[in-house]
Order: C-alpha cells, then sequence, then structure tokens
C-alpha cells in the first residue's frame, strides 16, 4: 500500500455555518458512506483541518458540520490538467480502434475546474453534442520528472472523482474540428471538470485498481466500468507523463472513461438542458452536477 505524503486519509472542502471555506476530513461511521448524501442532508461532520490548499491541510481537533459541500480543489492550486484518451479497454472497443501502444494525453486549463453540486454551464457553441465522461481523477503530491514506474505512487497524493465533459461535434466533426479529431478545446471551457465530492489519499486506496465505476443521467446508468480495466493504469500513467516534462505538485492527471458514453450509444444521447450528470466511484463517493444551457 502507498504511504501518501498528506496528513489526512478524506479531505472536503466547504463552506461551515459562518459562511467560511474551509477543509476537513470527514467523521464516518464506515468508508460506504454517501458523503455527497450526508453534506446534502446536513448531517456530515468534519475534523476542521488547517492549511491554504490540499496538500497542506492538516486535521485538527475542532469539529463542526458542513453546511455546504464543494469541490476538493480549486482552480488555482492546480497548475495544469492531464487527460488521458481512450484508457479503459470497453471504452476503445465500442470506438472500433485497436488498444493503445502508449497513453494518448491532453490537455485542459484549470478554469475547467467545477466544483461538486453546481451547475455546468454549456456554452451556446457547444449544445449541439454535449457530452458526458466519469473518471478517476490522480492528484499529483510533489513535483517529479522522468519518474521511474516503481516509485510513480511516491508522487501521488489522493484521488478524486472528475467528469470530462466534452463537446463531440467540435472534438470530431470535420467542419468544427477540422480533418483530425482535436481534444483540447473541445474539452475545455469554464467549468468542464468537475471534481468531488472528496479526497481520497492514496495511503487508502493504492493504484486505485479496484474500483467500480458508474456514472448516471437523470437517473439513468449509463456507464459502469472498473479501474481493473484500465489499459494504462496510475503507476504508468504519472511515470509516462513525466517523461521528459515536470508534473507539478497540485497537478491532475484524468484517467480516461470506460464505455457508454452518449456519442456511441444507439442512437447518440447527448446531454440536454437540466439533466442531472452523477459520477460514483467506488471508496471515493458521488460527484453531481446539473447540466444548464446558457
Amino acid at each position: 500500500m502507498a504511504s501518501s505524503t498528506v496528513t489526512w486519509k478524506r479531505l472536503v472542502r466547504y463552506i461551515n455555518k459562518a459562511g467560511n471555506i474551509q477543509y476537513g476530513e470527514p467523521i464516518l461511521d464506515s468508508t460506504n458512506q454517501d458523503i455527497s448524501l450526508l453534506a446534502a442532508n446536513g448531517h456530515l461532520q468534519v475534523c476542521v483541518c488547517e492549511g491554504s490548499n490540499a496538500l497542506e491541510a492538516k486535521p485538527t481537533t475542532k469539529i463542526e458540520t458542513v453546511e455546504q459541500l464543494l469541490g476538493p480543489l480549486t482552480p488555482e492550486e492546480v497548475p495544469i490538467i492531464r487527460c488521458i484518451g481512450l484508457n479503459y479497454k470497453t471504452h476503445i472497443l465500442e470506438t472500433g480502434r485497436p488498444l493503445p501502444t502508449c497513453p494518448t494525453i491532453f490537455t485542459k486549463p484549470s478554469l475547467s475546474i467545477a466544483d461538486h453540486d453546481v451547475p455546468i454551464p454549456i456554452p451556446s457553441i457547444a449544445q449541439q453534442k454535449a457530452d458526458y465522461e466519469g473518471e478517476l481523477v490522480i492528484l499529483i503530491s510533489k513535483a517529479g520528472k522522468n519518474i521511474p514506474v516503481e516509485l510513480a505512487l511516491d508522487h501521488v497524493a489522493a484521488y478524486t472523482v472528475g467528469n470530462d465533459v466534452s463537446a463531440r461535434d467540435w472534438q470530431r466533426d470535420a467542419d468544427k474540428a477540422g480533418p483530425v479529431p482535436q481534444w483540447t478545446f473541445s474539452k475545455s471551457f469554464d467549468k468542464y471538470a468537475p471534481l468531488g465530492p472528496c479526497l481520497v489519499s492514496s495511503a487508502v486506496l493504492g493504484e486505485a485498481n479496484k474500483q467500480e465505476l458508474r456514472t448516471t443521467v437523470n437517473g439513468e446508468q449509463r456507464q459502469k466500468g472498473n479501474t481493473a480495466d484500465l489499459c494504462f493504469g496510475v503507476r504508468s500513467l504519472v511515470s509516462f507523463c513525466s517523461q521528459g516534462q515536470t508534473l507539478q505538485a497540485g497537478s491532475i492527471i484524468m484517467t480516461g472513461t470506460p464505455g457508454g458514453v452518449g456519442l456511441f450509444m444507439k442512437p447518440p444521447c447527448f446531454l440536454k438542458n437540466g439533466d442531472v450528470v452523477e459520477v460514483d466511484i467506488e471508496g471515493i463517493g458521488r460527484l453531481k452536477n446539473v447540466i444548464i444551457f446558457e
């Protein structure tokens, strides 16, 4: 099991009754408790943490109740978002492509980060083929370059749940994306990377290589996968992403999505105004956001 550099096992960012934004370590009866539901019902208590960001947060003995649960990370503390395309075997197969020999990487800007349970604004140019991608997300704990696979977990602080919101027309349609598919612009609109509901330390989840992932839209299951199905697991991704370039502390890696995205449904089923998207990863929790067409 990995030994994380952070001093908490789970971490949330929240607003307390005084209206202040705080970090806290959830007080749970069991690891299976739904942090999102506890917070929504006003029943989530935490040990208040001191520190200006997630990596520096340290639990204290003070206990308080969460008034509003936010996402665990802010755009200001995440220097870059690296994203992995086509990393679940089921998703690769549904696209008709062969299994890759190395990861496909693109980036999102930090302003793509959004909180748990906030609306995701879909701009007018991206409303035709808006889609979801439920993903496991890695938080990097310390900077590193050319990291060996066997040392990769030393650079992993924790994991969270993410949704790689995507505009499929700007990704794939020739009249918008050009003659070959492009990734970054189509996935980089503001708040197109909601995260939450909490961070879970790598000391708890290790390589996070056996976590069930489910995505629902308005309660209907769309995706069901397991991180055991990743072509490139956490160790491989951290090592590969650091080759020739420094992984900065606080940066995140979105590890890819399993099969079941709206694009490949028959017929395709894209997101509509008012749709509620929930991504649940075993051992971490449930990220919830509503889609709002601007």
